[in-house]
């Protein structure tokens, strides 16, 4: 969670300088170059999901990655880091809800009270804006609303994945919806790449994108399938508190932006939240 937590920092910095949708686009690429040869070694041959399953995973695909890198990397022109990392944390609240709308799931006073942590945090960081910075960017209301539409794509792609999840095997899902995502990016990010100037991005730019292929997409994937293979459920979804702390910690420590009481009071109602949806799930 907390190399989550850093992908909003990551997000900012690249967005100043390279177009959305190549960030996309290569940040997959990076991605299915390590996933997709290892999947090939692990499954002995290609794994082929059948048409329902592959159906849910192209679902998650596009809601999960594809509406979800959009919507967060534009949201960050928009609003700062520590202020969207806040609001990315919100993503178990939400699919807490989702899942009772969709799914048919029960809803506790416990889901109840976690819900409406998150939905009061939420109001806290957009409530506390006094107007646009150079680190909150043009229009920050409008960003961190860009941001929620991101959480509730991730919210959806974590639904769909309760679906998949008994069918498909971890390893051959990501591999399978990065590969879609890819593809979903491919055709605008090579027409934004057509018409940028590769010449601009420094060493530093090439290094950020890595870390966001390589690290936030590969490698934090891996620690929270294997997390979850050795803790309880409720205490993995415990851990997502970290989300929101490392995204301000990083924010503030990395990209400058300034202290703001609404991300402390809004980042304490997520947590919050996040522990009740946790403890009701123990």
């Amino acid at each position: 969670m907390a190399i989550v937590g850093s992908s909003v920092v990551v997000g900012k910095l690249l967005v100043a300088r390279v177009p959305v949708f190549l960030v996309g686009g290569l940040r997959l690429l990076l991605a299915c170059l390590v996933l997709v040869p290892v999947l090939l070694v692990a499954e002995r041959g290609r794994p082929r999901p059948g048409g329902r399953d592959l159906a849910v995973l192209a679902l998650q695909a596009f809601t999960g990655i594809f509406l979800f890198t959009t919507l967060l990397l534009y949201g960050l022109t928009q609003t700062s880091a520590a202020a969207s990392g806040i609001v990315t944390s919100t993503t178990p609240a939400v699919a807490g809800l989702l899942s009772v709308v969709l799914l048919g799931e029960r809803l506790t006073w416990t889901r109840a009270g976690g819900i409406a942590l998150a939905v009061l945090g939420l109001l806290a960081v957009n409530l506390g804006v006094p107007g646009a910075s150079a680190a909150e960017g043009s229009s920050p209301v409008l960003g961190n609303l860009l941001v929620f539409g991101a959480v509730v794509g991730e919210a959806l792609f974590i639904v769909c994945g309760k679906v998949a999840a008994t069918r498909v095997p971890p390893l051959s899902a990501a591999a399978t919806i990065s590969v879609l995502g890819l593809l979903m990016f491919l055709p605008f990010a090579a027409w934004e790449a057509a018409r940028f100037d590769f010449a601009r991005v420094t060493v530093a730019d090439w290094a950020a994108l890595a870390y966001y292929g390589l690290v936030v997409t590969v490698l934090a994937f891996v620690l929270w399938a294997r997390g979850l293979a050795v803790v309880p459920a409720s205490t993995a979804a415990g851990f997502t508190a970290v989300l929101p702390v490392s995204a301000v910690a990083l924010s503030y420590a990395f990209l400058g932006e300034p202290f703001a009481w609404s991300h402390v009071v809004g980042g304490a109602c997520v947590i919050g939240g996040i522990g009740l949806l946790a403890r009701g799930r123990a």
